[in-house]
């Protein structure tokens, strides 16, 4: 993988140039993009021609080789959603958080892989680990584009767990802020009171930097060794759909952690929360049926049946049941609130297990949906694998609007678990 922070030194540095960052990605999209999939649309001869403009090496970051989710607007290349609908479609303005990204001095090399509609439907890519796996979804492309060192940062988005999951799966980090810490002015919706915009990155380290320098926030976790936290270990009510794989990395990164100085203790979570999560469900739903109105009165054919599956549960929700789970929501995040006043975040799984085998599917989001809910900031810590060399992700999950503080303490277990694994 390439890290953007080694390849920022070495552009501040003077031993690397922002076209030197675009090459060692082309060179890997070369090497690998024909069996991963990870990209939709790319245009490495702009990328080249905008390395080359004068003062980008003293820009924020750089001309640091960027990719975007294919649910970003871009007046420069398609933004085609994963649905025929949109084929060969081209908005006239860049999403936000493109135009912040390219103010950052951040160079775009294309359009990653979505599942359809940043749905659960499975879009085709692999994961770079193994072929023969899922790398996850929705943001399945940004997150193998990641991994096989096709680029060094990607944005994706999370409204259930397509952030996290994925990240897990290919062994990135993968950074779900805050809700809406990222705009999403020019991003597709799927469900207005859940959908985030994240970051992947090669490690925790890395996606902090970048969303610190396109943000302009205090985000950076690298400039100094990051504090010991006091850490709830939460296996929560979905316990049991986690694989033994997954209970053992779990359990590891508690003691390695616990090891290292900080504080763990085991939590379990009120019952409100699980509440709040099944919650989830109910507002994904009955948003993404009206937020993807038009296609289904208009183009209902040209939607796939996984998809249009959910819209038909979504249509058939009543405003009743709809307010009531934004009830539960609100009450679930109240006593989240509460439970964390003597932590700074919890630790938990990013995923059941491994990426499944096969690419029937995205995996379950289950251990994602009640802090996309929340709103909380998420963190995927990259760094343990199973017996069969597939990455397992172990979670950090902090308090709203705290995410420097999350993200400093996954950069101290990830940091950890490096320590203990190269001894």
């Amino acid at each position: 993988m390439l890290s953007a922070l080694d390849l920022i030194r070495r552009i501040a540095a003077g031993a690397l140039s922002p076209r030197g960052a675009v090459e060692l990605c082309a060179q890997a999209i070369d090497a690998r993009e024909k069996e991963i999939g990870a990209f939709v649309t790319l245009d490495l001869d702009a990328a080249r021609k905008r390395a080359d403009e004068p003062g980008l090496a003293a820009t924020p970051l750089g001309g640091l080789p960027v990719a975007f989710k294919d649910i970003f607007a871009t007046a420069d290349l398609p933004t085609q959603c994963g649905s025929p609908i949109y084929a060969g479609y081209q908005p006239r303005a860049d999403a936000t958080a493109v135009v912040l990204t390219r103010r950052a001095g951040g160079n775009m090399l294309g359009k990653t892989v979505t599942t359809e509609m940043a749905s659960m439907v499975p879009a085709g890519t692999r994961n770079p680990h193994n072929l023969a796996h899922t790398p996850g979804g929705s943001s399945s492309g940004s997150a193998a584009a990641v991994a096989a060192g096709m680029v060094p940062l990607a944005f994706g988005t999370q409204t259930a767990g397509s952030v996290i999951r994925p990240a897990a799966f290919c062994g990135v980090a993968g950074y779900k802020p805050s809700y809406r810490l990222i705009p999403l002015v020019g991003v597709k919706d799927v469900a207005w009171h859940l959908d985030t915009a994240g970051l992947f990155g090669a490690g925790t380290a890395d996606v902090a930097f970048a969303a610190a320098e396109i943000l302009q926030r205090d985000l950076r976790v690298d400039r100094a060794a990051p504090a010991a936290p006091r850490i709830a270990l939460a296996r929560t009510h979905l316990w049991p759909k986690a694989s033994a794989a997954m209970a053992n990395a779990l359990e590891t990164a508690a003691r390695i952690a616990a090891a290292a100085g900080a504080k763990v203790t085991d939590v379990t979570l009120p019952k409100e929360l699980e509440n709040a999560y099944g919650a989830q469900f109910v507002i994904q739903d009955y948003e993404t049926f009206r937020t993807l109105a038009f296609e289904y009165d208009r183009h209902r054919d040209l939607i796939g049946q996984q998809l249009r599956d959910q819209l038909d549960r979504g249509a058939a929700i009543p405003a009743d049941a709809y307010d009531a789970a934004r009830r539960t929501a609100s009450r679930g995040r109240q006593v989240f609130a509460d439970t964390m006043a003597d932590y700074d975040v919890i630790l938990t799984p990013s995923a059941p297990g491994a990426a499944p085998r096969g690419l029937e599917s995205t995996g379950d989001p289950a251990f994602n949906r009640l802090w996309t809910l929340l709103g909380t900031p998420c963190v995927n810590i990259p760094g343990l694998f199973d017996d069969s060399g597939l990455p397992l992700g172990i979670q950090i999950v902090g308090r709203f609007g705290r995410d420097r503080t999350a993200l400093e303490a996954a950069l101290f277990v990830e940091d950890a678990i490096k320590r203990k694994l190269n001894a």
